[in-house]
């Protein structure tokens, strides 16, 4: 009998060692500056500290034949991929703030692929758990008098609305706006007090929602289904239409989506089926910047007269 136990575990050992495992890269250490990009372009003081949380770079990838989920911190070439979309955007951001954006093991985009929210909840709670960890480090070590801005795109965007959850009340009574850029805000999330969608152009405290598409039919459930919207050109929460750059015809559709006319996408191709296919997920952060960069001021500048 003894000898049939070991046989039956040494088959199940066996069979264990060559299943197939997911590799789970090295945590980030915040303390270290490489886990950082940084700018501070505030040399009058009075300008806002913002906390930017970058998009999706990474697919799946084997790691001595073990497949992985999450982007690699520690790895040169992850890191500059999304050093490409920070850089991007700390140039719009940062002039007149201080621009902080921590690299965190962001979940690949297989994982939004299966346009499952069970599974994308279930593989982005540790890329979540390093974004409040870096958040937390840097609350620790910033001067708290200072306005704050968060934003993030696509995956960033998600993290914004955990941000919110987890920031504490002090932290929220410093929040001049939250950018929720190319995500969805969902019925539930707007339960967590710290979660107001912003209704015009100044209002603070808030969360600015936005997705674009060509028509409704677009949308992505995963990403842009979401219960509040507001235009970024008119900062209108209504139907009322907007003009972008001239040609372009920016409207908030009753589904909660930007749906813009007059505007193509081209330069962002459709990728593996999933997007940029109708909906043009990949210009959040860049059609609107000029919008963006304008309103951040504006809604500082709000933020600092009602703290008087």
């Amino acid at each position: 009998m003894r000898k049939l136990l070991y046989i039956l575990s040494l088959a199940l050992l066996t069979a264990c060692g060559h299943s197939h495992q997911t590799y789970i890269p090295e945590a980030p250490d915040y303390q270290d500056t490489t886990m950082w990009i940084t700018a501070d372009e505030d040399t009058a003081g009075t300008g806002a500290d913002i906390f930017y949380v970058v998009s999706t770079w990474e697919t799946d990838w084997l790691h001595e034949g073990d497949t992985c989920h999450y982007a690699d911190v520690w790895n040169e070439e992850h890191r500059e991929r999304m050093a490409i979309e920070i850089h991007r955007a700390a140039a719009y951001m940062a002039p007149g703030n201080r621009f902080y954006a921590p690299f965190y093991r962001h979940t690949t985009i297989e994982g939004w692929m299966t346009r499952n929210d069970d599974t994308i909840r279930h593989r982005t709670r540790l890329s979540m758990d390093d974004v409040c960890t870096a958040f937390d480090c840097f609350i620790a070590q910033r001067d708290n008098t200072r306005p704050l801005i968060i934003a993030g795109f696509s995956q960033g965007g998600l993290a914004v609305v955990e941000l919110l959850k987890h920031m504490s009340d002090e932290t929220y009574s410093r929040l001049a706006a939250a950018y929720v850029m190319g995500y969805k805000i969902t019925p539930e999330d707007t339960l967590c007090p710290h979660i107001r969608p912003a209704q015009g152009e100044t209002d603070t405290g808030v969360a600015i929602c936005y997705n674009t598409v060509k028509d409704v039919r677009f949308i992505i459930p995963v990403i842009s289904a979401s219960c509040c919207c507001i235009n970024p050109v008119n900062w209108r929460t209504d139907a009322t239409p907007a003009t972008l750059h001239d040609t372009i015809t920016v409207t908030v559709a009753p589904e909660h989506v930007l749906v813009a006319s007059g505007y193509s996408g081209d330069e962002y191709p459709a990728y593996r089926g999933f997007i940029n296919v109708g909906d043009i997920h990949s210009c959040e952060p860049w059609l609107y910047s000029d919008c963006i960069r304008l309103n951040m001021r504006k809604r500082i500048e709000s933020f600092k007269a009602c703290a008087r």
